[in-house]
């Protein structure tokens, strides 16, 4: 594969994402957050051209250390294209990345929140509908300010029922809406 190539592979996976973040999360408010961040495209799209535990940590550091330098950009989503396909491979990144945040004095400063292609809600099964709410077209850590969520947090009514007002969408649109969603996401035309 020739450095071309590779950097456009790259920046399709960022476009799929991007795509997702204003196709389904931004547009069916699945994030109340998210519409800002999309309209003053502050939002980093860090696509990791790794597949190593040890490489994928050091990047995610290398990100937070990114974030620390620019303000201007408020949150990335720290996409994971190879390596972690499998969903119990990448929860044990999460774990190990959650562990890393702290080593590294970035508790408090930086939270993730997590997404996967086959993501599933501990007891839920996989064909649940509200496991859409966390999935994404590639597995992807959203490196989260914390003080920033906070903020949005303290201004938002009632922050706790967005888990609850999302399951109930989910549930109502059922999973082959969202299926269809990730599909044209990807330039995909779905089953």
């Amino acid at each position: 594969m020739t450095q071309q190539t590779q950097d456009t592979e790259l920046q399709l996976i960022a476009t799929h994402t991007q795509n997702w973040v204003e196709r389904m999360i931004m547009k069916y408010n699945i994030c109340p957050f998210a519409r800002r961040e999309v309209e003053r495209r502050s939002i980093r799209y860090a696509v990791i051209d790794e597949s190593k535990m040890h490489n994928v940590l050091e990047a995610l550091i290398k990100e937070c250390q990114y974030l620390d330098e620019h303000p201007e950009t408020e949150t990335t989503l720290f996409i994971i294209p190879r390596g972690f396909e499998g969903f119990y491979p990448y929860l044990d990144l999460v774990d190990i990345a959650n562990d890393l945040l702290i080593d590294q004095d970035y508790e408090g400063v930086y939270q993730l929140a997590s997404f996967h292609p086959d993501y599933c809600f501990e007891g839920e099964p996989m064909d649940e509908p509200s496991n859409y709410t966390n999935r994404s077209p590639y597995p992807t850590l959203h490196i989260i300010r914390e003080v920033s969520m906070e903020l949005a947090l303290a201004n938002y009514n009632d922050p706790e029922s967005i888990p609850e007002r999302n399951i109930a969408f989910a549930q109502k649109k059922g999973s082959d809406f969202f299926e269809k969603i990730l599909a044209g996401c990807m330039g995909k035309t779905s089953h």
